[in-house]
């Protein structure tokens, strides 16, 4: 029987072997091993690539998001905007800083935020939005950017799941105040182990991103904030810089896996999930809906395909979140997918055969339970 991961990180790091522990042994030549001549570079080239002037190189997508929300002064006691449907360090974040998560359901076709549920969320006390680029596709972002507009808010790109993802030919990361990204080793770009990074245009922002990551140091012994231990390491920026260089012949594996995945599925009862137009979805995740999830998990499961559930309880009502109020029915959508969501294998290396293997898998499944 085959075994399929659900991603497969030694299959990825088998063509960059030898580039990469070259540049590992040049880093441990040198011994500068963290916010060196790797993460000036990586800050360029990834700047370059996302199209803003500035990328500050941090030690994972929580530290982005957390300092994003510094540079945009966020505060105890202000509102941030964002949604249920995600993994739980976007709430984290918000919740550093004594602020107050708000969150708003989602579109039930692309599961981001639903932009016409926004302004009824909005009170005095908002300061920010937080649009989450799920599972590879942007959100809908001009109707977010101009709810922003008329309230004064700041617009801060989770994108996390989205290196080289577009709207409108815009990079994601690059179209809100700042952007948010993760370089955790199941990314799109991602490294072999921890990783993030801030985009944005602003030169305040960025400044304050970078004192607010290295312990507020403006010179070797001088401090001028209160800042915290979140700098990236040169052997992660020297690795993300070669991967950088193949993200985009990484991204279009991916839409060719997505697109047989539909070919192959779309007879079947499942919900496929879409690529809306003027988008470009890098397909971080290919995520599939039906009512009968559990079963078919242990199907699959029994035929070797690993698969996985992004996300299987919404952050509503994760027992951290009690204190904040909400309840089970405050947002169907995303609670209704929790249910039913499930994530099949996707990443570069994954074969024509085992795709076809997946889905002959699924049609035995379907035939079944008929």
């Amino acid at each position: 029987m085959k075994k399929i991961p659900l991603v497969n990180l030694k299959a990825g790091f088998l063509p960059i072997k030898e580039e990469a522990m070259l540049a590992i042994e040049e880093v441990f030549s040198k011994m500068n091993l963290f916010l060196g001549p790797n993460v000036s570079a990586l800050e360029e080239e990834f700047a370059a690539y996302c199209g803003t002037k500035y990328a500050i190189g941090v030690g994972s997508g929580t530290d982005a998001l957390h300092l994003a929300l510094l540079a945009g002064d966020i505060k105890e006691g202000d509102e941030v905007i964002t949604s249920p449907h995600t993994f739980f360090a976007t709430t984290e974040a918000i919740a550093y800083l004594g602020a107050r998560p708000v969150f708003v359901d989602i579109d039930p076709f692309i599961y981001t935020i639903d932009p016409s549920l926004i302004e009824e969320r909005i009170s005095s006390k908002t300061k920010a939005i937080i649009p989450i680029h799920m599972y590879g596709q942007a959100a809908e972002m001009n109707p977010i950017s101009e709810i922003a507009a008329k309230y004064g808010l700041k617009v801060i790109e989770d994108a996390c799941q989205a290196h080289g993802g577009e709207y409108y030919g815009r990079k994601c990361g690059s179209i809100g105040d700042i952007g948010c990204f993760s370089f955790y080793f199941t990314k799109n770009l991602g490294g072999y182990g921890e990783g993030g990074m801030v985009t944005t245009n602003s030169p305040e922002m960025a400044e304050k991103v970078r004192l607010y990551r290295n312990h507020g140091h403006k010179s070797k012994y001088e401090h001028s904030i209160i800042g915290y231990n979140y700098r990236l390491d040169e052997i992660q920026a020297a690795i993300l810089r070669i991967k950088l260089k193949h993200l985009d012949d990484y991204n279009k594996r991916r839409q060719e896996i997505a697109k047989r995945y539909t070919h192959l599925l779309q007879d079947t009862p499942l919900k496929l999930p879409k690529e809306v137009s003027n988008r470009r979805h890098v397909w971080h995740l290919y995520v599939v809906r039906t009512r009968e999830r559990d079963e078919f998990q242990e199907y699959l499961s029994n035929k070797g395909i690993a698969t996985g559930i992004h996300y299987k309880i919404p952050i509503h009502l994760q027992e951290a979140c009690k204190h904040y109020g909400y309840k089970e029915g405050d947002f169907p959508e995303a609670e209704k997918i929790s249910k039913e969501i499930l994530s099949l294998p996707i990443y570069p290396e994954l074969s024509d055969d085992d795709i076809e293997y997946i889905a002959m898998a699924i049609g035995e499944f379907f035939n079944k339970w008929k």
